[in-house]
């Protein structure tokens, strides 16, 4: 037996970046501490935004700034009143804009409990306004 992956389209994340504060170099590399002012989701199943001010990426710099290492949480209010916790880490290409993650989700509601078992990724791309599009996708694995 062998296990495949498919990926399957969910939606759309729209990213508005804030200040980036420089804390500079440190064990880990270059660290950039980037506020993020608003999350839109827009999913078939899922439609949601940033429900408090808790989100940010803690992204590290690798040695020539060329590589940056997401590290990103915040937690999502749905449409419907539900909470969704939401972390990722990924890769990004600082020179082109695009950036790779590995989204994971949390949630006690009942309607959203299928997003706690989902692993998913997102393929993003950064305009010259900070605005952060992602393209969702859930990871779906079967066995063959």
């Amino acid at each position: 037996m062998k296990a495949t992956a498919e990926l399957v389209a969910m939606g759309t994340i729209t990213v508005q970046l804030g200040e980036r504060v420089d804390v500079g170099q440190g064990p880990k590399g270059r660290r950039l501490v980037v506020d993020v002012l608003s999350v839109d989701v827009d999913c078939d199943r899922v439609k949601a935004s940033l429900a408090v001010n808790d989100a940010a990426d803690w992204l590290t710099l690798n040695h020539d700034k060329s590589v940056g290492c997401v590290d990103v949480r915040f937690t999502l209010k749905t449409d419907d009143g539900a909470y969704i916790y939401v972390e990722y880490a990924g890769r990004a290409d600082m020179a082109a804009g695009l950036i790779t993650t590995a989204p994971t989700f949390q949630t006690s509601h009942e309607k959203y409990s299928w997003m706690n078992g989902l692993q998913a990724v997102a393929a993003g791309v950064v305009d010259g306004s900070g605005v952060l599009t992602y393209s969702l996708y859930e990871v779906a694995v079967s066995a063959v």
